[in-house]
């Protein structure tokens, strides 16, 4: 998000613990703002709300303000049910008298961002990125199998005639699915190699992008790429890629009821399944129809 104009960024690096507590509180110190819009629940966000000089620090409605938040908060957005993460955080912008606008974002690219990823494309040849891995968290499973992905990218190059990009991040993880596929079908490998900035104009460039719940996904949304989403643990309509509902797969319901004998009515919005078995639900018939649906458009 560097470059966009009219925001500054004050960073908390929550792996420093009390010490980045401090730090904070003290470049906060001198500074007064009209309001503080308090948009992420989570106990170590409310603690540091204490460091932001605001009369006014608007919170979620009773029943979202996770871990307490209404403690450390004074107003509160309207309550509202069932709502995707991004229209929940709109009721934040409503709350202080913002009217609907249609949704940009402008993230700002630099030239040769743009010419590096226009690079990647071959004329006349579909450009599909894939970002195959989510980040690691403890018991929450979204990555596909990689046999599957290397069955996609076949459909992809053999079919479709496209080119695919691989994409992701450094990781190990990130990295041994880049090579397995890689070493399976003609990719083009960018896996742990790229900036963030780099990315985003890769997804730019690209007719579609396929990944899991990740930020790719909504990094996708900001530049209105298609979203080809694997959603089998996580529900896509609250959290899925804004805009790509309809080439979204979502397996979600059949795992509820496969893994935790629930239906969607039955379990809190938002609840993850946790298992990882899940994500083997999506069928690779199931993405290459939405892979077909996105590219015949």
């Amino acid at each position: 998000m560097s470059g966009l104009d009219g925001v500054e960024f004050i960073t908390f690096d929550k792996r420093a613990g009390r010490r980045a507590r401090l730090a904070l509180r003290e470049q906060l110190a001198e500074r007064r703002f009209d309001v503080a819009l308090c948009m992420h629940a989570s106990m170590r966000t409310n603690r540091l709300l204490s460091s932001i000089h605001a009369p006014i620090r608007l919170g979620f409605d009773r029943e979202r303000a996770r871990d307490f938040q209404w403690l450390y908060t004074n107003a509160r957005i309207p309550a509202a049910s069932h709502e995707h993460a991004m229209d929940a955080m709109m009721g934040f912008a409503r709350a202080i008298g913002a009217t609907e606008t249609p949704l940009r974002w402008d993230v700002p690219l630099g030239v040769a961002d743009r010419d590096f990823a226009r690079g990647l494309r071959d004329e006349g040849r579909p450009l599909v990125a894939i970002s195959p891995c989510s980040s690691a968290r403890q018991r929450n499973f979204r990555n596909w199998p990689v046999a599957h992905f290397v069955e996609i990218c076949r459909h992809l190059v053999e079919q479709r005639g496209a080119r695919v990009v691989l994409t992701g991040g450094p990781s190990s993880l990130e990295r041994e699915y880049g090579q397995a596929i890689s070493a399976s079908v003609d990719v083009d490998n960018r896996v742990g190699t790229t900036s963030l900035k780099q990315l985003l104009a890769i997804i730019d460039e690209a007719d579609a992008l396929i990944c899991p719940d990740s930020g790719p996904a909504h990094m996708a949304t900001t530049v209105s790429t298609p979203v080809i989403g694997l959603y089998a643990t996580s529900n896509p309509a609250r959290t899925g890629p804004y805009g790509s509902q309809a080439t979204t797969v979502n397996r979600y319901p059949d795992a509820l009821r496969r893994f935790m004998g629930k239906s969607e009515d039955e379990v809190r919005w938002g609840q993850r399944v946790r298992d990882k078995r899940a994500m083997e639900l999506i069928t690779i018939d199931d993405v290459r129809d939405k892979i077909d649906t996105v590219l015949d458009r």
